[in-house]
């Protein structure tokens, strides 16, 4: 089912807005419920709310004492501040141009506030030319704000809006809310208490570039903007809906969307009746159906309404270890499971 009045929520950094005509709380930038494993910092200090832009006659930063290096510093370790804010870190050239030649397909261009360039280095030519506020940086200021020790990869970073795609929700969903959210609702990856970063980052990344519709973030995961995560994702996090909120919702959009439930789970001998077997025919059957893969964290696994909600399915294996990587095993499900890879007889 495609919903086509797609309706995207601002990314104005609200506390709280409501979406046009609709009763339903959705929360661009406070993501309360999504617990950032590192983010007691000394040096974030409380998330103020008050805005902090770059000064237009400023060209050179030498300093990594500097207010404004001091405010992206806290962007890229804190969560509740980069939220509050509405900004993030984009650390690299590679997921800067992926972001914006994404963005160009859409004939759309992400809010940049600033490129910071590592002194004596031109704009990358990909996206020079852009009515871009650019202020060169020392080599000590990259590698504070890279959170890298060698910057000999690193020659910019992007100080960016949080994309209207990202959103939290509360409340009740009605039918238009759960379109504005998922415009394309076919496949829908479900994320269970994913902590590891880089994993929720690869996941973002296997979504995108399989097609999936859209990312449901349960309770428990990490933040999908954590400069981990941004690293691991390569710019997904910025092309994909992504929406964070309870099973509620969840079993909404089910509703909905007339979607099938399956979830990721390692088979064993106690569970091997009521464990499916990922194969192509189990692909070319549920090809046509929409569907939610939720996928459980590593070391907890499937929370306990995730397994009782959705049927199990599982990856076959030769050898004798008992389950993947969850990032690992999600690009397998995903690839598989993606209606693009119907055998054709």
């Amino acid at each position: 089912m495609l919903c086509f009045n797609t309706f995207l929520i601002s990314a104005t950094p609200l506390p709280l807005t409501n979406a046009q005509n609709s009763k339903t709380r959705i929360r661009t930038h406070n993501i309360s419920c999504i617990p950032e494993a590192y983010d007691d910092d000394d040096e974030t200090g409380s998330a103020s709310k008050n805005t902090v832009a770059v000064p237009h006659h400023l060209k050179t930063i030498t300093s990594t004492s500097n207010l404004f290096v001091k405010h992206c510093l806290k962007l890229r370790r804190s969560s509740s501040y980069r939220h509050s804010h509405g900004s993030v870190l984009v650390v690299g050239t590679t997921p800067i141009r992926e972001i914006y030649n994404f963005q160009e397909t859409l004939q759309d261009r992400p809010t940049v506030e600033c490129l910071l360039v590592l002194d004596k280095y031109d704009v990358p030519q990909d996206i020079d030319g852009r009515a871009i506020h650019v202020v060169h940086v020392s080599s000590a200021v990259m590698r504070k704000l890279s959170g890298v020790q060698s910057i000999d990869s690193v020659e910019v970073i992007a100080l960016m809006r949080i994309p209207s795609t990202f959103h939290v929700v509360s409340n009740s969903l009605n039918d238009e809310d759960r379109c504005r959210l998922f415009p394309f609702p076919h496949r829908i990856l479900v994320l269970d208490g994913i902590q590891d970063p880089g994993n929720l980052g690869t996941l973002l990344r296997s979504a995108t570039a399989f097609r999936w519709g859209g990312v449901f973030l349960l309770p428990g995961c990490c933040d999908p903007f954590n400069e981990k995560a941004l690293r691991a994702s390569r710019g997904a996090s910025f092309q994909i809906p992504i929406v964070s909120g309870n099973w509620t919702h969840v079993e909404s959009l089910r509703k909905e969307f007339q979607m099938k439930m399956l979830a990721g789970h390692p088979a064993d001998d106690q569970d091997s009746n009521k464990v499916h077997r990922l194969s192509q025919d189990f692909a070319d059957y549920v090809a046509d159906l929409p569907l939610c893969l939720v996928l459980g964290s590593e070391g907890a696994g499937l929370s306990e309404e995730s397994r009782q909600a959705c049927e199990l399915i599982s990856i076959p294996m030769a050898g004798e270890f008992e389950s993947l990587n969850v990032s690992v095993a999600g690009g397998i499900f995903m690839y598989m499971l993606q209606p693009e890879n119907r055998r054709v007889n």
